[in-house]
């Protein structure tokens, strides 16, 4: 069931932890403490285990990294060039858990753009994904971003999601419309074709054609949402402008906001009810590289739920010590906050028997530690020296 934790996705061929941290400052659910944590058996555990001291650490939830394309370099190092796609699933696995990610959902497009966002690499990815993941540390899921003019493909996608148990798409629309409507030769379409392995006149007679499906689009799109929601997949959407985008959204079923444009699409989901999503990158910017609202904004007027990766891993982490000196005090954006977007209840807080997903943070404020599931990903410095010290004895 989508959304619902695979605990036997945890069991990794890695032995788990079974250790108490202590000398940390902790984040727990009611704020930084000190005393003990503890990791058995892939949970956190207030049993009493051997202990291993990290003074000047801060013990904090795994990062829950909800949307993430900075995937593509590492599937595809060149344009054109795509790579082993379990080297490159490990390669990335390596770099989310030294950034301190623990859960990560990777965003892959379902798109007329082709070549690594065709569903010919969709199907290729979610195939390499299934081989790897027993062998990886953190949590990989996939989330499909669907184009919503391929009308012609939703019974192929349906079938895809529900194959492969993705439970979260995100709605797309990446066509030109304005450059068609006005006659004009679409921005970056040479690109877009070369990218995609069409002459410039093939692609845009598609986009053409696609943008034409514009009237059939609502209802076969309420179709195919009605169909994997009651599945219990969640539906997003992407780049609403403005409150009636939100609205138009809303109505098909994609209750999620990411990235909206304007404070007003925020200000439109927000008093729907309905989760906000923004980018970390945007914040560690201190505005959008493509001249659109501040995600700095929305977070100082308590509008936003999670940040997210978007194109660059490291920018949670960077984000939170841009919003404030302590990166704990708004902490909940990258963990607690992700996670109850998706309804995972076992991940995003420190509390006795959920997974043991842990951020470490050294005395300087970066990652020294990442433990998935009780198992460690990643180790440097302070918490590296006291694991060294404890087997040397």
């Amino acid at each position: 069931m989508p959304g619902t934790p695979d605990r036997a996705a945890c069991d990794r061929t890695m032995i788990p932890l079974r250790l108490s941290f202590t000398g940390a400052r902790i984040l727990r659910p009611g704020g930084i403490a000190g005393g003990r944590i503890g990791v058995e058996d892939g949970c956190l555990s207030l049993a009493p285990l051997p202990e291993l001291a990290l003074p000047g650490c801060t013990i904090l939830p795994g990062i829950v990294a909800l949307h993430g394309d900075g995937l593509e370099r590492h599937l595809a190092p060149r344009r054109g060039l795509v790579s082993d796609l379990g080297q490159g699933l490990r390669t990335l696995d390596a770099e989310l858990a030294a950034s301190g990610i623990t859960t990560a959902v990777l965003a892959q497009f379902w798109s007329w753009e082709g070549g690594m966002r065709g569903p010919a690499f969709a199907r290729a990815l979610a195939t390499a994904l299934a081989a790897e993941r027993p062998h990886l540390i953190t949590d990989l899921r996939l989330q499909l971003r669907l184009e919503t003019h391929l009308t012609d493909q939703f019974e192929e996608v349906a079938a895809f999601v529900e194959e492969t148990g993705i439970g979260y798409v995100v709605l797309n629309d990446h066509l030109p419309h304005e450059a068609l409507l006005a006659g004009r030769r679409p921005p970056r379409l040479t690109g877009q074709a070369l990218k995609s392995g069409r002459s410039p006149e093939a692609h845009l007679a598609l986009i053409r054609t696609l943008a034409a499906r514009a009237p059939e689009v609502p209802e076969r799109l309420a179709a195919l949402t009605a169909r994997l929601g009651a599945r219990g997949v969640r539906f997003g959407s992407h780049d609403d402008r403005d409150a009636a985008a939100r609205a138009a959204c809303r109505a098909l079923g994609a209750d999620i906001a990411e990235f909206p444009e304007t404070m007003a699409a925020v200000r439109a989901a927000k008093a729907a009810g309905e989760p906000v999503i923004l980018g970390a990158p945007n914040v560690v910017r201190g505005a959008s590289h493509a001249g659109k609202m501040s995600a700095r904004e929305a977070v100082a007027a308590g509008l936003c739920d999670a940040l997210v990766s978007d194109y660059h891993y490291p920018s949670l982490l960077a984000a939170m010590t841009a919003l404030d000196p302590d990166p704990a005090a708004q902490w909940r954006l990258i963990s607690a906050g992700p996670a109850a977007v998706m309804s995972w209840q076992d991940r995003g807080r420190l509390e006795e028997g959920l997974r043991a997903d842990l951020t470490i943070l050294g005395p300087s404020g970066r990652v020294e530690a990442t433990i998935a599931a009780g198992r460690m990903g990643f180790a440097r410095g302070t918490v590296a020296h006291a694991l060294a010290a404890r087997i040397m004895g």
